[in-house]
């Protein structure tokens, strides 16, 4: 039985264009698939490309050509952003090296925020949140405001903020990197569990140590997938 496929890119380019018209490319022709469930690190050196290639799988930036299929739906070629936005708060739940916390809220009312967007009563996303925060331990922390955490706290709210939707896909951008090594393991941990639970990952990441834990990692340099199952063992 074939493996269903929650990410598929058929030469994928990316360019930016500057006021002068000049073009940037920075995907030159990506050709990826990721199965639904699995749990994949990208990686490369600096300029590679791979915020970029998150961000277009997220749709939160369109690509100049190719085509990009979503659980088997080509979304590739939707500009309007209404639908997008409707895609993303439904399909995906996005984490972030920074948190993107809102400083003047709780821990509880940042986590619901993307559940208020979509629609559900006050007293459904409240108990979802809570379960979520004592699935990661910071229970104790839901009326607390982002200043009052630790960094790693802060990462799991961001983490159960990104779950309140009950999105299938899971998408991070250096995860542990604003975290000391302890939180940061600790956060993997959690990627993990939700791995285990049925949760597509993509994460982005320069950390041997943070990639390891995923299933497979794909690197990228000069904006192309030059090793589609690399090994850290290996020289590059």
């Amino acid at each position: 039985m074939k493996e269903k496929l929650a990410i598929k890119l058929e030469s994928v380019h990316k360019s930016y264009f500057l006021s002068n018209k000049e073009e940037i490319p920075v995907l030159n022709g990506i050709d990826l698939e990721i199965k639904t469930g699995e749990f994949v690190a990208l990686m490369g050196e600096s300029g590679g490309g791979k915020t970029t290639l998150l961000n277009i799988i997220g749709g939160l930036h369109p690509l100049t050509s190719g085509r990009y299929f979503l659980e088997e739906e080509n979304i590739g070629e939707v500009r309007d952003d209404y639908t997008l936005a409707y895609i993303r708060n439904k399909k995906m739940g996005f984490i972030f090296q920074q948190f993107n916390l809102l400083s003047r809220f709780t821990a509880l009312k940042n986590i619901t925020l993307p559940a208020l967007y979509a629609g559900q009563n006050r007293k459904e996303r409240e108990e979802k949140a809570f379960d979520l925060m004592k699935s990661v331990g910071i229970e104790d922390r839901a009326y607390h405001k982002p200043t009052e955490l630790s960094g790693g706290q802060q990462q799991r709210v961001s983490i159960c903020r990104s779950l309140i939707n009950s999105p299938d896909i899971l998408l991070a951008d250096e995860p542990t990197g604003a975290l000391d090594s302890k939180s940061g393991l600790e956060i993997m941990k959690i990627f993990t569990n939700l791995k285990k639970e049925g949760k597509t990952i993509i994460m982005v990441t320069h950390t041997s140590e943070v990639a390891k834990f995923a299933d497979r990692i794909i690197f990228l340099r000069d904006g192309k997938v030059v090793d589609n199952n690399y090994k850290l063992s290996s020289n590059y």
